[in-house]
C-alpha cells in the first residue's frame, strides 16, 4: 500500500483523461506506482510517458463502453467524464443529461461484472435537492443531481461500492476554464503585449471555496482507498476568498497592469455572500486522518501564472 492506502500494481480506470483533472489524475496514479487506463474521445498528440494505457471511447455508446471495460479490468475507477459548462447546458440540455446521467449509468451497469471494483464519481457543488417543487438553477445543475442520485440508487440496487465526490472550485495548471484560469490566460496574453479589454468580475463580494486540483486528486486516492461506499463527499481547503481578493493576489504575479471590472454593483452593506452550497443529500464527511490540503493558493495562482506564460511562448 501507499499512504492513500490505494495497492500498488492494481489499475485504476479514468474517464474524461484529457481534461483538466483527468490529466492531473492520470500523473498522480501513475506516480504511486499504477496501472493507469485512460479513457479519452481520441488518443492525445502528445501522452503522458510511463504507466499510462489510453483508450479510445465514447461514454455514449453502451457496447462499447461494456467492450473496454471488460478488455480493462479496472480495480478501481475514477470517473471525471461528462459535461460542464452551465452557459452550454441551456443551448444542449438533452446533451448534458445524456453525458453526464446516461454515461454514468451505462459505466456503472459494465462494471456489475467486477462486484470489488471501488468506484468514485466526480459531483459537482451546483446540483440542486431533488425534491419538491424541483427547481435547478440551469440544466448543468438538473444533469449533475440526477448523476449523484442515479449513481448511489444504481449502486444500492445491484451492491456496488460506488461513492461520490463533490469538490469545490479546482484551480491549478492546466487546460482549466475556470475563473483562475481566465484570468492567468488573459493576464499571460497582456504581459505579451495584446490588448484586451479589462477582465471582468461577476461581483466583488462573492465569496468561493478554491482547491488546488493535485489536492483534490490526492481525495479521490484518500476515497477510493478507504472512503464508505453510498457516501456523498465534499472536499475543499475550508477557506473561502472572494473573487476581488483573489483576482488581486494573481494581479499581484503580473508584470503589467490588468485592469479589472465588475459586471455588477454590490451593495456596500451587504455581507459578502458564499457561494451557494449543493443542497441534494447530506453532506459527506473526508476522512480527515487520511487528507489535507496541502497547496496553499499563493502557489496554486503561480503555477497558473507559470502554465500560462508557458504556453504563450509555445505558441509565440
Amino acid at each position: 500500500m501507499d499512504e492513500q492506502g490505494v495497492k500498488l500494481r492494481q489499475t485504476i480506470l479514468i474517464t474524461g483523461a484529457s481534461g483538466f483533472t483527468g490529466q492531473h489524475a492520470c500523473t498522480f496514479f501513475s506516480s504511486i506506482g499504477m496501472n493507469v487506463a485512460a479513457l479519452v474521445h481520441s488518443k492525445p498528440e502528445n501522452p503522458q510517458p510511463g504507466g499510462i494505457s489510453y483508450y479510445v471511447c465514447d461514454l455514449l455508446d453502451r457496447a462499447g463502453v461494456e467492450d473496454t471495460v471488460r478488455s480493462i479490468k479496472p480495480d478501481y475507477v475514477l470517473h471525471l467524464g461528462g459535461k460542464n459548462s452551465v452557459p452550454e447546458s441551456w443551448e444542449t440540455p438533452l446533451l448534458y443529461v445524456e453525458s453526464n446521467v446516461m454515461t454514468t449509468l451505462y459505466l456503472l451497469n459494465a462494471l456489475r461484472q467486477f462486484p470489488f471494483c471501488r468506484i468514485l464519481v466526480a459531483g459537482s457543488r451546483l446540483n440542486s435537492p431533488l425534491l419538491p417543487p424541483y427547481r435547478q438553477n440551469h440544466p448543468y445543475s438538473l444533469s449533475k443531481s440526477l448523476q449523484s442520485a442515479g449513481a448511489l440508487s444504481w449502486a444500492s440496487l445491484f451492491g456496488q461500492s460506488v461513492m461520490v465526490a463533490e469538490p469545490s472550485n479546482l484551480i491549478g495548471p492546466g487546460p482549466s476554464t475556470g475563473f483562475c484560469s481566465l484570468l492567468g490566460r488573459h493576464i499571460a496574453c497582456l504581459e505579451a503585449g495584446e490588448e484586451r479589454a479589462a477582465f471582468t468580475l461577476s461581483s466583488r463580494t462573492e465569496r468561493r471555496d478554491f482547491l488546488d486540483v493535485r489536492d483534490a486528486v490526492r481525495a479521490y486516492a484518500a476515497l477510493l482507498a478507504k472512503g464508505q461506499a453510498g457516501t456523498i463527499y465534499r472536499i475543499d481547503s475550508g477557506e473561502e476568498r472572494t473573487l476581488y481578493d483573489t483576482a488581486s493576489s494573481m494581479i499581484k504575479l503580473a508584470s503589467c497592469l490588468v485592469p479589472l471590472v465588475c459586471s455588477r454593483q454590490d451593495d456596500p452593506d451587504e455581507e459578502p455572500s458564499l457561494q451557494a452550497p449543493a443542497l441534494y443529500a447530506a453532506p459527506g464527511r473526508l476522512l480527515a486522518q487520511d487528507w489535507r490540503p496541502e497547496i496553499p493558493l499563493e502557489q496554486s495562482l503561480a503555477d497558473i501564472m507559470h502554465y500560462f506564460r508557458t504556453k504563450r511562448g509555445e505558441t509565440a
